[in-house]
């Protein structure tokens, strides 16, 4: 145990009820995750008056489909871009009930499982990680970013700390890397993690790619003389380990439930801020399942321990996901101002400019409530309802093309682009807010 109770690190739904309950998802053949997304779909339809909103909430909420944006049926709304994976079998069903209701639909991924081999079906015949040399424009599996991540520590050893706040689930630790010199323990703090959601596979290629550039960079260095950054790749360990195993598609942690044979809880509706309420469901078997109570789940409840420690140092807060192409912030759960709008919003502009600078990708930015939709029990609100006044969440690349299932080739400039946002994000932290 160090002086501050951190263990150190020293070197030496049983698949989600929507695919259990009916018959919406396709039958498995050989191949890739035993090939049981061959002939599945992905579908895209946009409702633009109340009832074509209304009639697709029941449409869904019926057929228990795999919602990819929005990740639930009650989030639907007027306007708004709604993506469903669905089986073969059920394609043409669901196609046909669309044009019955004359609702303008299209289909953006036409074979899933192949898309699902283009995107990861290279890592037997390509090498992710050679003895030397780490590759980070490949995924990788928790195994190899732990492995990754003890090297780090054991090769950067005056800048880089690594240590386990606590255990998942399933007893995996929760590693947490901590950059800059820890001989000024009152420099101010980033928080950045990710992986909160398993089938967010660019997420944890963020954060390895952020490590890297600050250990590399010249402008990050010099940032780390000024702040430090807590990073923690994999959020959602167990989830992230199952998403690579069994259900590429799979979004919640692992933990079980006495009552229903589905598992897992949304790790971003298991915080203490407006738990439960609008934008979460209390079923076991959703996608949105908001828990059993707050901070039910140990990898939440590691977490929030941890900040709540560090408050007083850790000014930002940033959480890494996919997809939308978007910058958010406070609140998620209501239609309101934050208290420091100014400040914030002047911040997300700079941020999303630098990004476009890169590779000119739009992103939109503004408060999640309205930008996304709104939803209770995120971490993004309870980190700025715990006096962090800078905090964010990320919806990285696309906007729907490749979905979860974003190529490998797109790693880089993904990653390039949302690191000059997160470089002006901490850099603002240095300055005092002209608001």
């Amino acid at each position: 145990m160090t002086a501050s109770g951190r263990r150190a690190v020293r070197p030496a739904h049983i698949l989600r009820c929507a695919m259990i309950c009916g018959s919406f998802l396709g039958p498995a053949s050989a191949g890739l995750y035993d090939g049981r997304y061959a002939g599945d779909q992905v579908i895209r339809m946009i409702p633009h008056s109340y009832e074509e909103v209304q009639f697709l909430r029941r449409l869904f909420e019926n057929l228990r489909a795999d919602l990819w944006q929005p990740n639930a049926a009650s989030l639907i709304r007027q306007d708004g871009a709604v993506d469903v994976h669905v089986g073969r079998g059920a394609a043409q069903e669901l196609k046909g009930r669309l044009r019955g209701a004359h609702i303008g639909h299209r289909v953006l991924i036409s074979n899933l499982q192949m898309e699902v081999e283009n995107q990861s079906g290279s890592r037997s015949s390509r090498s992710r990680r050679s003895e030397f040399q780490h590759n980070y424009e490949v995924y990788h599996p928790l195994e190899e970013i732990q492995n990754w991540m003890f090297e780090m520590n054991r090769t950067h050893p005056h800048l880089v700390h690594m240590f386990s706040i606590g255990r998942s689930f399933e007893g995996r630790p929760l590693y947490v890397l901590q950059l800059g010199k820890r001989a000024q323990p009152r420099k101010k703090a980033v928080w950045i993690d990710c992986g909160a959601h398993a089938r967010e596979w660019i997420g944890p290629a963020f954060c390895q790619w952020f490590v890297r550039e600050a250990l590399t960079s010249y402008h990050m260095r010099r940032l780390l003389t000024q702040l430090s950054f807590y990073v923690m790749p994999v959020f959602n360990v167990d989830g992230y380990v199952f998403s690579w195993t069994t259900d590429r598609f799979w979004r919640k942690t692992r933990s079980k439930n006495g009552r229903f044979k589905c598992r897992g809880v949304d790790i971003n509706r298991n915080w203490r801020v407006k738990w439960c309420d609008e934008g979460a469901s209390s079923h076991p078997c959703d996608d949105t399942y908001c828990g059993p109570y707050p901070e039910s789940e140990p990898e939440v409840k590691a977490v929030a321990k941890f900040l709540r420690k560090h408050r007083k140092r850790i000014k930002a807060y940033i959480s890494i996901h996919a997809y939308a192409q978007m910058l958010l912030y406070p609140y998620s759960y209501k239609y309101a101002t934050i208290p420091n709008f100014s400040c914030v919003e002047d911040t997300a502009h700079k941020a999303v400019m630098a990004l476009y600078s890169a590779y000119r990708e739009r992103y939109r930015y503004g408060p999640a409530s309205t930008t996304l939709y709104v939803s209770s029990g995120s971490s993004m609100d309870w980190a700025y309802r715990n006096g962090i006044p800078y905090a964010f969440a990320f919806e990285l690349r696309d906007t729907g093309h490749y979905g979860f299932l974003l190529p490998e080739s797109l790693i880089r400039p993904t990653c390039t682009e949302t690191m000059r946002a997160v470089n002006t994000i901490a850099s603002r932290l240095l300055r005092k807010c002209p608001h």
